[in-house]
C-alpha cells in the first residue's frame, strides 16, 4: 500500500469506493489507443444511453460492483498494473466518485490519470487525460475543455455543433451490439472527409479480443 503522509490523502485511503471492476488492458479507442493502462471502472451513471435518444445503446454492465477503501483499491491498481503508471478512470460515470483529494491520492501514488467521462459533472483540475464523450443536450455539458472529445455517431447523425474545446475531435460509429455496423462507419468517413478538423476513432479492442 502507498505510503499518505497528508491528511486529504489518508482521508482517501479510509474512504469507501463502489468499484465495478479493476483490469489491466490496451486502450482501444482515442488518440491514445495501444496504450497500456490499469482501467479503474467506477460503479454506477448519472444517464441511460438507448438507440432511440443517443443512436446507440450502453454496452458496458457497471450497475454492479464491490466496495472498497481507496487504500484496497491501490493495493489491486499496483497489483494488477505491475509496472504500468497510468490509470483510466471510467464507469458509468467516474465523476460520481472523482474528486480533487482523489486525483491527487493517485498522483501521490506515483501515476498518471486519464478520465473517460460523458462531460455532465466538471472534472478535478490536474487529471493528465480527459476524454469527454458526450451523452447530454450540449448546453448540459459541464466539462467544457478536454484533451480530447468523441461522439457516437450512427448513420445520418451530423457533425455535432460541440460546446467542447478539445485538441483532438474524434467520431466514433455506431456498434450493433460487439458489431460494428457497417452503415455507420462509412457515414463517419463520409463526414469526416467533409469536416477534417475531425478524426476517426474506432473501438479497435473489440477486434482485437481485449477488454
Amino acid at each position: 500500500m502507498a505510503e499518505v503522509t497528508d491528511i486529504a490523502g489518508a482521508e482517501v485511503a479510509d474512504r469507501r469506493f463502489r468499484v465495478n471492476e479493476i483490469f489491466y488492458s490496451v486502450q482501444g479507442e482515442g488518440v491514445r489507443a495501444g496504450t497500456a493502462n490499469v482501467f479503474l471502472r467506477f460503479s454506477g451513471c448519472n444517464l441511460r444511453c438507448a438507440v432511440e435518444t443517443h443512436g446507440f445503446d450502453c454496452d458496458t454492465e457497471f450497475a454492479s460492483g464491490r466496495t472498497l477503501t481507496g487504500a484496497q483499491m491501490m493495493d489491486e491498481v499496483r497489483r494488477i498494473g505491475g509496472d504500468c503508471r497510468w490509470v483510466i478512470l471510467t464507469g458509468g460515470e467516474p465523476m460520481l466518485h472523482v474528486d480533487q483529494d482523489l486525483v491527487d491520492y493517485l498522483h501521490d501514488c506515483g501515476y498518471r490519470v486519464a478520465i473517460e467521462t460523458n462531460g455532465s459533472k466538471p472534472v478535478p483540475d490536474g487529471v493528465d487525460w480527459v476524454s469527454v464523450s458526450p451523452k447530454v443536450a450540449e448546453h448540459a455539458i459541464r466539462q467544457r475543455r478536454a484533451d480530447e472529445v468523441k461522439y457516437v455517431r450512427a448513420h445520418g447523425q451530423g457533425i455535432p455543433k460541440t460546446v467542447v474545446s478539445a485538441d483532438h475531435y474524434l467520431l466514433s460509429p455506431a456498434f450493433d451490439g460487439h458489431e460494428l455496423d457497417l452503415r455507420s462507419l462509412s457515414w463517419c468517413i463520409r463526414l469526416v472527409r467533409e469536416n477534417p478538423e475531425w478524426r476517426l476513432s474506432l473501438q479497435t479492442h473489440k477486434w482485437w479480443g481485449v477488454r
